[in-house]
């Protein structure tokens, strides 16, 4: 009838690394130019798991879009926070 909502056995935590930095990344792009003390935290954490991830998908453990996604929309969220303090500083 309906699949169990409940990890399976084979499941490991590491296949939660791309999802996690995937929502990081989000958060850290969307709030880089408002937040951005909050984004570099979120940023750092998104480009860190994303990396995990990518290296735990190309052990088969997990998928490989959102890791990378999370990791460039991370970089992005960074990116933004540089170009923030640059033109502060200018």
């Amino acid at each position: 009838m309906h699949d169990p909502v409940v990890a399976a056995q084979q499941d490991s935590p590491a296949a939660a690394l791309g999802p996690t930095a995937l929502a990081f990344g989000v958060i850290a792009a969307l709030t880089s130019f408002v937040f951005f003390p909050f984004a570099l935290i979120a940023g750092g954490l998104a480009v860190t798991l994303g990396a995990a991830g990518m290296h735990q998908a190309r052990q088969g453990v997990g998928r490989m879009w959102p890791a990378t996604l999370g990791t460039m929309l991370g970089t992005v969220g960074l990116l933004g926070i540089a170009a923030l303090l640059g033109a502060w500083s200018a």
